[in-house]
């Protein structure tokens, strides 16, 4: 069997796991321990992102003619990619709040959303709150003026009374 049938099947198991995917992220994983590394894996597969390490020349192949091919220059030395269906800010926020724990793990780049992000971008996106706390957040500003307008006219009331 020719080296290229051989590796058509992890090249189709990339190409699924990108399809319809809303985001995708390198990691440059050297240093970290297996330990550390399963830790890792485990927070990501609790929340929905699949964490896999592929040779870059597949991760290559697969990637061309995706929207994630801008990775394609990223795709040196160690790398492992983390990819999400689901809120596309996860795999950045997860890995970067894992490295501010002291590992030797770091984000490369990354396409959150269609969007090519650099090493600065990404990390950038790491920072962005979840949906659930986005939402919190629009409802509470919203909920604020209405609230103030309330305990005005409540004011009003009571000094009328008075």
């Amino acid at each position: 069997m020719a080296k290229v049938e051989l590796k058509a099947p992890i090249v189709q198991e990339i190409s699924e796991l990108l399809d319809g995917a809303t985001a995708a992220v390198l990691v440059d994983y050297r240093g970290i321990t297996v330990d550390k590394d399963t830790q890792l894996r485990k927070e990501l597969r609790t929340n929905d992102v699949t964490y896999r390490v592929y040779k870059n020349t597949l991760l290559n192949i697969a990637m061309k003619g995706t929207p994630f091919e801008a990775l394609s220059g990223d795709l040196n030395g160690p790398t492992a990619i983390a990819v999400t269906k689901k809120d596309a800010t996860v795999p950045a926020r997860i890995i970067t709040t894992f490295d501010k724990k002291g590992e030797m793990i770091q984000l490369k780049a990354g396409v959150v959303d269609g969007t090519y992000y650099d090493q600065k971008g990404i990390n950038a996106v790491a920072l962005i709150p979840g949906r659930e706390v986005l939402l919190g957040r629009l409802f509470g500003s919203m909920k604020s003026p209405i609230s103030n307008f309330a305990r005005v006219l409540k004011q009003i009331a009571e000094q009328k009374e008075a």
